[in-house]
């Protein structure tokens, strides 16, 4: 009788566990409305060999302006196909190939190093040369990135590689681009990949704590991340043949006979 109980109540146990709510799909659990969470590792996009810019010059001498712009050409920012690229995005731009030095070929100035800038600061710095070096005076120089972005795979909605053309972004706002997280992403084992300084370096984060997330060195991503949204474990199960049959109708038909059946043996 003792046994027909503990039997009994393992099954209910079974049963009630079956119809829990997950707790591990919400994001940023914990946090409460009105709380301020200080910003940490607020980092922009800097270039990097192999990233293309295009960098635009514009003074008072339209000639002198000219002489400082690459001869213009219908470019579509991005590559045709890729995915978060708009078709109408086609427009006259010049483009500049950051070589492995870091370095880029301007106009009547040769080489600039501009690795390890940001927009803003690439800006800066090739007003401060053509004023310095007495090219122009009070030229507006325009930088916009051309080729930056990231790639996200794995169980997401819309996988692919996407373009950044904010300074800023964080990894919620990069998953977002692709249409977030299905079902069917396991939220607490995100793994993103970053090359930086010649090594690949990984890191697993967990979207559902907080601050955890926003301390994380990936928080705000780089050109070329690698994002990958790990299937859970049911997503997992159900590439095998009888992965999922214990979440099948007739599994939990059979556990209600058991239930039944146990449940008469106990209060006949």
């Amino acid at each position: 009788m003792k046994n027909t109980i503990l039997t009994f109540c393992a099954v209910i146990a079974l049963v009630m566990t079956g119809c829990r709510t997950p707790r591990d799909i919400t994001y940023m659990q914990g946090w409460q409305d009105g709380e301020t969470h200080a910003l940490i590792n607020l980092n922009s996009i800097k270039a990097r060999p192999d990233d293309k810019l295009s960098i635009t010059v514009n003074t008072d001498n339209p000639v002198l302006s000219e002489s400082l712009n690459l001869p213009t050409y219908s470019h579509r920012i991005g590559q045709a196909g890729t995915t978060g690229m708009s078709n109408t995005q086609a427009q006259n731009v010049s483009l500049y190939t950051i070589d492995p030095m870091g370095d880029i070929s301007f106009p009547l100035m040769g080489k600039l190093h501009i690795s390890g800038m940001t927009r803003s600061e690439i800006s800066e710095y090739i007003t401060e040369e053509l004023e310095r070096r007495n090219i122009a005076k009070d030229p507006v120089v325009i930088v916009e990135w051309a080729n930056v972005g990231i790639t996200i795979a794995g169980e997401v909605m819309t996988p692919g590689r996407y373009a950044l053309s904010r300074d800023i972004t964080t990894l919620p706002e990069a998953l977002a681009m692709a249409g977030d997280l299905t079902i069917q992403g396991q939220r607490k084992n995100i793994l993103v990949v970053r090359t930086e300084d010649g090594h690949t370096v990984s890191h697993r984060i967990d979207m559902t704590d907080g601050d955890a997330l926003q301390k994380s060195p990936v928080y705000y991503v780089r050109q070329n991340d690698y994002i990958y949204v790990e299937p859970n474990n049911m997503k997992k199960r159900s590439a095998t043949v009888n992965g999922n049959n214990v979440l099948q109708a007739s599994f939990w038909v059979s556990i209600a006979s058991l239930v039944t059946s146990v449940a008469v043996l106990v209060f006949k």
